[in-house]
């Protein structure tokens, strides 16, 4: 990752768990402050003694904001990988789930736009405030994409693992995306969570690529 970074280049990484996100993460905090565009239906804050599974996939945010396990929270004596306030947090629904397993809870600089919020404020407006905080005074050089996509709704996208009721539209998931896009300030986009034993047609894939090239064509209504 750091080589292509170096070379001036923007990673599309196609990832399996949301764990995927640490490494590039480190890539970009040897080369300095970056923030990240969290997209997904879940916050992925858990404690080691929370998480159902125990598995980093759901602490994964907490872990890049420096909270858990040294061995991963602190890499290469780096951490955290990302500040509390370079995140934005878009999209997610799993307030009531994650509360009931005793999830630590977001900090307060933490910037969480939850799905009401982004319904409420439509999507682009959303996503503009969300990329206006990941770019402001003081933000750090770009930032990161994550999608999880289970931040689509479940009706939609059905190929994941943990699947919650609810998220976002197909549209709105593109015009967030493609906001983020579109300014200069993304670095890099992680995708990842889809389950291709969960699609055996393809059809969800193929809508999900669509989804993707539409969102890095800016001029694309």
């Amino acid at each position: 990752m750091g080589g292509v970074l170096d070379h001036g280049r923007f990673p599309l990484v196609l990832g399996g768990d949301c764990s995927v996100l640490l490494g590039n993460l480190l890539a970009l905090r040897r080369r300095g402050r970056h923030g990240l565009l969290f997209l997904d239906g879940h916050t992925d804050f858990y404690q080691p003694s929370a998480e159902p599974a125990g598995e980093v996939a759901s602490m994964e945010l907490a872990l890049a904001t420096g909270r858990g396990p040294r061995v991963l929270a602190d890499l290469e004596g780096r951490g955290p990988l990302v500040r509390d306030e370079d995140v934005v947090a878009l999209g997610f629904r799993d307030a009531e789930e994650s509360a009931g397993y005793g999830m630590q809870p977001l900090p307060s600089a933490l910037h969480a736009l939850e799905l009401d919020t982004v319904r409420a404020l439509g999507a682009g407006e959303a996503a503009r405030r969300a990329v206006g905080l990941l770019t402001g005074d003081g933000a750090g050089a770009g930032y990161w994409i994550h999608l999880d996509v289970d931040v689509l709704d479940d009706a939609l996208m059905p190929a994941v693992d943990y699947r919650l009721p609810d998220g976002l539209t197909w549209q709105e998931l593109e015009t967030v995306l493609r906001t983020a896009l579109s300014g200069g300030g993304a670095v890099g986009l992680t995708v990842a969570i889809f389950n291709p034993r969960l699609d055996p047609g393809g059809g969800i894939a193929q809508r999900l690529g669509d989804c993707l090239l539409r969102a890095f064509d800016g001029d694309t209504a």
